[in-house]
């Protein structure tokens, strides 16, 4: 009598599969973006039902998403997007976006496997995480010294992703851009001539990251560069030459002349400090002083 029961249980076991069989799969592929409405596939043909079938047989969309992203046109057996599908929300930087849904059809109970492939649309443009960006370069930097640039973002995937890097029209710099792991593309600041901080003491550049949509979009940073200061100049008297007469009577520690010098360095490197060169046969220069501070 056991045997008996489970041969029925095992008959109706695979009754329900039979009813539950998976069919064939279809592949579609549609860019993202695309309006409500917008026709993804003649899914009526492609099962191999006609118009009459799938509205008798209540074909239907299945999907696991928690999202309806597509629906059946009965009137015309067409499979159309339901909502607005953002490829960059569904799978980030992924190469390759499937959405996979089952189509359900009733009388008998039969589901398809239906794969949508969203193509990536380019829809964003590169962007940097700040606007501007301060890098301080000595101005005895040899030429051919190369310094790290931020790296722009963008959502976007293959060719839609940062294609170029691109810098403002200037004397001293130009950007090389090298691509890295993953499909990244780095840029860096290449020293092209020798910076002179007294004739230029800011450099003040425009970065641009270009994707390789068509059109292609793009983003922008600002890189300002301090040329710090090295101790390149001398000090420079007022005059080659001072001239003064002195009365042989004077006082001691009166003054009789002020000397005035520059330099065109900054900071401790324009410091100046004064003082008289006393040759050892020359008892004259044993005379007179200078006040190392004020000349």
């Amino acid at each position: 009598m056991m045997d008996v029961f489970y041969f029925y249980q095992w008959r109706i076991l695979c009754f329900t599969l039979l009813l539950y069989t998976v069919e064939g799969q279809i592949r579609y592929t549609i860019p993202e973006e695309l309006k409500e409405g917008s026709v993804v596939g003649h899914i009526a043909k492609d099962l191999g039902f006609g118009l009459s079938d799938i509205s008798d047989r209540r074909l239907r969309i299945a999907s696991d998403t928690g999202k309806q992203y597509f629906h059946i046109d009965m009137r015309k057996g067409e499979l159309t997007v339901n909502e607005r599908i953002d490829r960059e929300e569904l799978c980030a930087k992924q190469l390759k976006c499937t959405l996979s849904v089952e189509a359900v059809i009733n009388n008998p109970l039969k589901l398809y496997r239906l794969e949508v492939n969203i193509l990536d649309i380019n829809d964003n443009a590169p962007s940097f995480i700040s606007k501007s960006k301060a890098m301080d370069v000595a101005e005895n930097t040899l030429t051919g010294v190369r310094f790290p640039l931020p790296l722009a973002n963008d959502p976007d995937v293959g060719k839609n992703n940062v294609n170029a890097y691109k810098l403002s029209a200037n004397e001293y710099f130009s950007v090389s851009a090298h691509k890295g792991s993953e499909h990244s593309l780095s840029a860096e600041l290449v020293l092209q001539k020798a910076l002179d901080r007294e004739k230029q003491s800011i450099i003040t550049l425009t970065l641009t990251a270009v994707d390789g949509g068509n059109p292609p979009k793009s983003g922008t940073m600002e890189i300002n560069v301090n040329v710090l200061d090295s101790n390149d100049n001398s000090p420079v008297f007022s005059r080659p030459l001072y001239k003064v007469s002195v009365l042989e009577n004077v006082p001691v520690r009166t003054a009789v002349l002020v000397l005035n010098a520059t330099d065109a360095d900054d900071g401790a490197n324009s410091e100046i400090f004064y003082s008289i060169s006393k040759g050892d046969q020359d008892k004259t220069w044993e005379v007179f002083d200078v006040d190392p501070n004020t000349g």
